[in-house]
């Protein structure tokens, strides 16, 4: 990671495990600018949650286990506490397994919510997001953990970046910042809810945690006057099958 002005840098894995870089700049500026560039290895696919039933899911075991991913956060709210949610809640009970119920909710999330551009914030809750009908990835995100964990299957926020699966080596192309998430049924399985599919080689996981707050991908606080104005680029370049994929922001 590069920064200008220059500082000293600071290394450590938080809570949710994540590498976090953290640094203090303390001298007058006009422009801060940060540079990350990372040489990342991305699967062809991710693995399926092998299951477990309802009863198991539901025993002390799973709860005392994943507490912290299945019980409302700061953007994810009890779905049980939102009348216009209570009907699909009991729908998705009845399915036949959890499995069965975690692929319902992501379909259906992604069937409720249009994808819209500047209508939420990073403050953005699940139920407002819900109600709205429209939002952004994160806000996909947060509406299909609060249902899961409504239902009782651990479910946690991932941040990461999104990039094209077209073959493009050598070729350094546009991604985007992304967030999408992973439910616990026997083991974890990732979904994209904002694009309805599984999570694949185009994803990039940086990290997980109980919802956007825990994993942003840039973070902080100044003081002085003037305006804020954050720009963000995402840069990926794919190397050839026997290197790495590097991708820069």
């Amino acid at each position: 990671m590069q920064i200008d002005p220059r500082g000293v840098v600071y290394a450590y894995p938080d809570y949710w495990g994540a590498l976090v870089e953290s640094f203090d700049i303390h001298e007058p500026h006009r422009t801060l600018e940060v540079v990350a560039l990372s040489t990342v290895e991305t699967p062809g696919g991710h693995p399926s949650a092998p299951g477990i039933s309802w009863k198991d899911l539901r025993g002390p075991v799973v709860r005392d286990r994943f507490c912290e991913f299945l019980d409302p956060s700061e953007f994810v709210d009890d779905a049980w506490h939102d009348p216009t949610r209570v009907e699909l809640l009991e729908r998705l009970r009845s399915s036949a397994s959890p499995v069965a119920a975690m692929h319902d909710v992501v379909s259906v999330v992604h069937g409720h919510i249009r994808y819209t551009p500047g209508v939420t914030s990073v403050s953005t809750t699940a139920a407002e997001a819900w109600d709205s009908a429209q939002g952004v990835c994160q806000d996909f995100a947060h509406a299909s953990l609060s249902l899961l964990r409504s239902l009782g299957i651990p479910a946690r926020y991932v941040s990461g970046y999104l990039h094209t699966e077209e073959e493009a080596v050598g070729e350094t192309v546009l991604g985007e910042s992304h967030a999408w998430i992973e439910a616990w049924c026997g083991g974890w399985e990732a979904f994209d809810p904002t694009n309805d599919r599984s999570v694949g080689s185009a994803h990039v996981k940086v990290a997980a945690g109980r919802d956007y707050r825990d994993v942003p991908p840039l973070k902080g606080l100044y003081a002085g006057g003037g305006s804020e104005d954050l720009g963000v680029v995402v840069e990926i370049t794919q190397l050839p099958p026997d290197e790495r994929v590097s991708y820069r922001w």
